[in-house]
């Protein structure tokens, strides 16, 4: 109707629009000639279609989404992926907005707040084609199993995949104990990672990923995986990085 000549102010009435959107559109398609109408495209899927698919983004990603995240169903077909992660690692919950866009191309992940914690989510109809493991109920409470195609990915890139793991449910303690030396008691301070995750599955995948890096590891309680010497600490901070 604008490019019929009707005003703005009598669009805007007829329509139930404000008079500013009325202008906006007019801006957008008359004066810029913008093609009316969705043309956004989504990517193809890397499973369906057989895309490209950044392995080592997609193996720390699903780190991330193992740990602390969870895919939910939106409308027409539409999934969800939110990843869950503490507000104060700044350039952690940065990274994951790169790892998003990078495994879906032309993605725009955004965030929300709630109490404590940032959640970055991007949306696909093809998150359960990338995560299989997306089921109902918690993800301790059903088998999780890497389909071959995941572990070849994994194995390839296992350094990406375990900095997912312990940056979304792993921190880095400073441990201490006293030893006499020379007659006087000494304090000796020794850092450590720890994993902790109430799924047997996904511990198993961390301490067999930590294997195949070479890393050594002992199980401290029933839900956490320690990495504890020296040498093993040292392994792990070149391979994963500090949570920032």
């Amino acid at each position: 109707m604008s490019d019929a000549g009707l005003s703005d102010a009598a669009n805007a009435e007829q329509h139930g629009v404000a008079i500013k959107t009325i202008r906006r559109w007019r801006r957008l398609y008359q004066r810029r000639g913008v093609v009316r109408g969705q043309t956004h495209l989504a990517p193809p899927c890397p499973r369906c279609d057989g895309a490209d698919l950044d392995k080592a983004a997609y193996a720390e990603l699903l780190g991330w989404y193992l740990g602390d995240g969870h895919i939910s169903e939106g409308r027409r077909g539409v999934f969800n992926l939110h990843i869950y992660n503490d507000q104060k690692y700044v350039e952690d919950n940065q990274r994951l907005k790169e790892l998003m866009e990078r495994v879906k191309p032309g993605s725009r992940p955004h965030t929300r707040l709630v109490p404590g914690a940032v959640i970055t989510t991007v949306s696909w109809k093809h998150m359960p084609c990338l995560f299989p493991q997306h089921g109902p109920g918690r993800k301790h409470d059903r088998k999780i199993i890497l389909r071959p195609w995941q572990q070849e990915i994994v194995s390839a890139h296992p350094g990406p995949f375990l900095r997912g793991l312990f940056h979304s449910d792993g921190c880095r303690v400073s441990n201490w104990a006293t030893r006499v030396v020379a007659g006087e008691k000494k304090r000796y301070e020794y850092g450590r990672w720890q994993f902790t995750n109430h799924s047997d599955d996904i511990r198993n995948l961390c301490t067999a990923t930590l294997d195949l890096v070479g890393i050594p590891w002992r199980q401290s309680s029933w839900k956490t995986i320690s990495v504890s010497r020296r040498e093993a600490v040292a392994a792990l901070d070149a391979l994963i990085g500090p949570k920032t």
